[in-house]
């Protein structure tokens, strides 16, 4: 099992920048893909980026290829999302998730989310 908690959310202008982390713990950590997703008030969770364990690896939703690059420490047992060029619709709660093979969907373990807010 696997516990994450993210950081890092809140308001920002259209833009501007944000770095979200999220911090796991439990059993090996670092042996587990990490990701992150979000969602929107009204809409479905959507896939945002992976990183396979020990970072060789990535996958990045459309929608964010070329603004938004994940990372992971695992000295740190940490995985971050920055955010650049930040767009209104980026605005979500982000989660943070785990699981043993990098993939888009259907992650085991979750953090609680962060809020990200994106306005003028």
């Amino acid at each position: 099992q696997v516990q994450l908690v993210e950081g890092g959310g809140g308001l920002v202008q259209p833009g501007g920048s944000l770095r979200l982390s999220c911090v796991a713990s439990g059993r090996s950590p670092f042996n587990y893909v990490m990701a992150w997703f979000r969602q929107a008030p009204g809409k479905e969770r959507e896939f945002v980026a992976a990183i396979s364990g020990y970072g060789s690896r990535t996958l990045y939703g459309d929608s964010v290829k070329g603004r938004f690059t994940i990372s992971r420490d695992n000295a740190k047992n940490t995985v971050y999302l920055q955010m650049n060029n930040l767009k209104v619709e980026d605005t979500a709660v982000y989660y943070c998730a785990a699981d043993s093979a990098l993939k888009d969907r259907g992650y085991a373990y979750w953090g609680q989310g962060t809020q990200v807010t994106v306005s003028s």
